[in-house]
């Protein structure tokens, strides 16, 4: 990325994270979407790696990790919504459907991506998902966070490293499918957390007082769960 580019991004986010971008990603973001870049910004700044999500799944019987649920709800907090599309083609008057996979995370006509640990295939997925999208004049921006090939040395040293082997998603992988084109004419942003972002807050729980724990996630209730639902019936 050429330093005027860089010069956009404030410095101490240069030291906790690797960017990495395609088509002007980050000139569109950070003049058309300034928003959505501030949010972005700040939840990147905000975020840390906790010893302790890592490798523990934050809702039970699901595969979402703890790491993945927090920034999440970073997001969330600042009006950024998952975002599924209903999307088809219509041919001579015939409808032909395109579906596209959920969005983590949309807001305006920027489209986010988390990939904590899942197959690199989720990278394909992705970046199909926003040269779709931006080609329907849906999505004009797609950024995809993901984690550094450095932290597979702290992963190691805490005997997880068979959790987040080389087929897993890494930045490494990521660029050299957005370099390739497999994004289409959509620009997109990828973030990569380095080793500086990971705190030991088992050894030392004071240094993550300041970012939010999850003790536990319990699935939304439903609205015909509620207290409402058990309320007495009126009487006629």
């Amino acid at each position: 990325m050429p330093n005027r580019k860089m010069s956009l991004i404030p410095s101490e986010l240069l030291e906790l994270y690797e960017f990495h971008e395609w088509r002007n990603a980050v000139p569109i973001l950070s003049v058309a979407y300034r928003r959505e870049w501030r949010d972005l910004l700040e939840v990147l700044r905000d975020f840390r790696i906790l010893r302790s999500d890592i490798g523990e799944a934050g809702e039970k019987g699901g595969g979402k990790s703890k790491v993945a649920i927090r920034m999440d709800r970073m997001f969330l907090e600042r009006g950024w919504r998952p975002k599924e599309f209903d999307t088809k083609f219509l041919i001579d008057g015939v409808p032909i459907e395109s579906p596209t996979h959920e969005v983590d995370c949309f807001k305006g006509k920027v489209a986010l991506e988390l990939e904590w640990n899942n197959k690199t295939e989720f990278y394909d997925r992705d970046l199909n998902n926003f040269r779709l999208l931006f080609d329907l004049r849906v999505a004009d921006v797609g950024i995809i966070i993901t984690r550094c090939d450095e932290l597979q040395s702290i992963f190691n040293a805490m005997g997880k490293g068979a959790s987040y082997g080389s087929t897993t998603t890494i930045l490494s992988k990521l660029k050299r499918k957005v370099d390739g084109g497999a994004g289409g004419g959509c620009p997109v942003l990828a973030v990569g957390m380095k080793s500086t972002l990971y705190l030991d807050d088992i050894a030392n729980p004071g240094v993550g007082s300041r970012f939010v724990r999850i003790e536990r996630v319990t699935k939304p209730r439903r609205k015909d769960d509620s207290s409402n639902a058990r309320r007495k019936p009126r009487s006629t």
